[in-house]
C-alpha cells in the first residue's frame, strides 16, 4: 500500500514538474511577445465575429427551400464563427512569424496554440453527429482534453498518472485509466452498432417482400446483437476478463426469475407475438373496451391508437392470454351487421329492398361483396329486420360508417314512406276503482301505428 501511493505521489509529482515547466517558459521575452499576439488574435477574432455573425444569422435565415441537414450545419457555423476566426488569425500569425524569426522557438507558441484552436474547431465540427445533447457535450469535452494534453505534451505523463489511481482485489486491478479506455471504446462501438442499426432497419423496413411483424422482429433481433456484440467487444479490448460476468449474469438470471416476472412475460410475449404473426401493425384490434390499430410493436408493449386520438400502451402479455378481435388478421374485410324494425303495414320485399340500395349508397360499403337483408323475427311492435354489408377499411372507424348506413336508411324510408315504429303502452282504469271517478277516459301512451 505505501509502495502504491509513494508511486502515484511520484507521477503526480512528474506531471506536475511538466505544468511548470510549461508555465516558467512562458515568462521569457520571446513567449510573451506570442502571449501577446495569441491575445490580440482572440480579441479581433471576437470583434469579426461580432460583426459578421449577426449577418451571418440573416443570410441563412432567408434560404428557403434548402435541406434542413444543409442548415443545421450552417447553424452549427455560425456559432464556432470565433473560434473559426481564431484558428485562422493564429496560423496567419504564425506564418507572419515565421518570415521574422528563423528559430522555431520564436514561432513554437503561436503555432501550438492554432494547432490546437484547429483541433478544437474540427471537434465540435464532427461532434454533430451525436444527436443526443448530453453525449455530445460529453464527447467534445473528452476530445478537448484528449487533443490539448496530447499537443501540449502532457498525454504521457497524464495517462501514468492516472493508470497510477487504482484498486486493487487480488490479481484484479481497476485503475481510472482501464476505466476511461473501457467507456471511449465501448461508447465509440456502440455508436457504430446504432448507426449499423438505425441504416439495416431502415433497408428492412423498406423491404416490402417481408411481413411487417418479421420486420420488426428483425430489427429488435439485429439492435440487441449489435449492442451486446459492442458491449462486450468493449470491455474485452480494453483488457477486462469477462469470465467473471458469468456469476453475474446468473446473479441477474435469478433477479429477473424472480423479482422481474411481469417485465420478462411481457418480453416473451412479444417475441411471441412477432413469431406467430397474430398482430402486426396496421391491424385493427379490439380488447375489451379498446377499439383502434396497432402503431407500433415493442419490447413491453404494443401501441394502440383509437379514433378518437387516444394511444393505448397495451403489456403484451395481455394480447396473449386474453381475447383479441383482430379486424385484420387474415384480410382487411369486416361486415357489419346492423339491426332494424318496420312497421306491419310495409311491404317486407320492398324494405329489403330499399335497406340494401340504402347499404350501397355509401361510400365505403363494397359493391364487390353485395349487402343483404333478411327478416329476422316478428317482434311485438315491429318485423324485425338485418342488414349486412361489408368495409375492407376497418381502421377508419366502424361506427362512422353505421351511422351514414342508418341516416341512409332513414332517408330512403321516409321517401317511400316506410314507418319505423316504437313501443306503445294502452292503460286502462277498471271500474270501481278509487281513480275512477276522477280519471280522464283511457288514451294511448306513445305514437306510430
Amino acid at each position: 500500500m505505501n509502495q502504491e501511493i509513494e508511486r502515484l505521489t511520484g507521477e503526480f509529482a512528474n506531471l506536475w514538474k511538466a505544468v511548470s515547466l510549461n508555465l516558467r517558459l512562458l515568462s521569457l521575452p520571446n513567449q510573451l511577445i506570442q502571449l501577446a499576439a495569441i491575445l490580440a488574435c482572440f480579441a479581433l477574432a471576437w470583434l469579426l465575429a461580432r460583426h459578421y455573425g449577426p449577418r451571418f444569422e440573416d443570410w441563412v435565415r432567408g434560404l428557403e427551400g434548402r435541406p434542413k441537414w444543409q442548415l443545421r450545419w450552417l447553424i452549427v457555423l455560425r456559432k464556432r464563427m470565433q473560434l473559426g476566426f481564431f484558428a485562422i488569425l493564429a496560423w496567419v500569425t504564425a506564418s507572419g512569424f515565421s518570415l521574422v524569426y528563423t528559430f522555431p522557438s520564436r514561432r513554437y507558441l503561436v503555432t501550438l496554440v492554432a494547432t490546437i484552436a484547429t483541433a478544437w474547431l474540427f471537434i465540435r465540427i464532427a461532434a454533430q453527429v451525436v444527436k443526443n445533447r448530453f453525449l455530445r457535450r460529453i464527447v467534445i469535452w473528452a476530445l478537448t482534453i484528449y487533443a490539448t494534453l496530447y499537443y501540449v505534451g502532457l498525454l504521457d505523463a497524464t495517462a501514468r498518472f492516472l493508470d497510477g489511481l487504482a484498486v486493487e482485489f487480488g490479481d484484479f486491478r481497476l485503475s481510472v485509466l482501464a476505466v476511461l479506455k473501457a467507456v471511449i471504446v465501448t461508447g465509440v462501438l456502440i455508436f457504430g452498432a446504432r448507426l449499423l442499426a438505425q441504416t439495416t432497419a431502415s433497408r428492412i423496413n423498406a423491404n416490402e417482400d417481408i411481413s411487417p411483424s418479421m420486420r420488426v422482429l428483425t430489427v429488435k433481433f439485429l439492435q440487441v446483437v449489435l449492442y451486446s456484440a459492442a458491449f462486450f467487444i468493449g470491455l474485452k479490448a480494453v483488457g477486462f476478463d469477462l469470465t467473471g460476468l458469468a456469476v453475474l449474469s446468473g446473479a441477474i438470471g435469478v433477479g429477473l426469475g424472480f423479482g422481474l416476472q411481469k417485465v420478462v412475460s411481457n418480453l416473451v410475449s412479444g417475441i411471441i407475438i412477432l413469431m406467430d404473426k397474430s398482430i402486426k401493425p396496421g391491424d385493427v384490434i379490439s380488447l375489451g373496451d379498446t377499439f383502434g390499430w396497432i402503431e407500433a410493436l415493442g419490447a413491453r408493449y404494443v401501441s394502440v391508437v383509437t379514433r378518437d386520438g387516444k394511444e393505448y400502451l397495451i403489456p403484451n402479455e395481455d394480447l396473449i392470454t386474453g381475447q383479441v378481435v383482430n379486424w385484420s388478421h387474415s384480410n382487411e374485410f369486416v361486415r357489419i351487421d346492423l339491426h332494424f324494425g318496420t312497421s306491419y303495414h310495409d311491404d317486407p320485399h320492398q324494405v329489403r329492398k330499399l335497406a340494401v340500395e340504402a347499404a350501397h349508397s355509401v361510400s365505403r360499403v363494397l359493391r364487390s361483396r353485395p349487402a343483404v337483408c333478411h327478416i329476422t323475427g316478428f317482434g311485438d311492435s315491429s318485423v324485425d329486420y338485418i342488414l349486412r354489408f361489408w368495409i375492407r377499411d376497418p381502421v377508419e372507424g366502424l361506427t362512422n360508417v353505421k351511422g351514414n348506413v342508418y341516416l341512409a336508411l332513414w332517408d330512403a324510408f321516409k321517401e317511400h314512406g316506410i314507418s319505423i315504429p316504437f313501443p306503445q303502452r294502452e292503460v286502462k282504469i277498471l271500474k270501481g276503482s278509487e281513480l275512477a271517478a276522477t280519471a280522464p277516459a283511457p288514451a294511448s301512451a306513445g305514437g306510430g301505428d
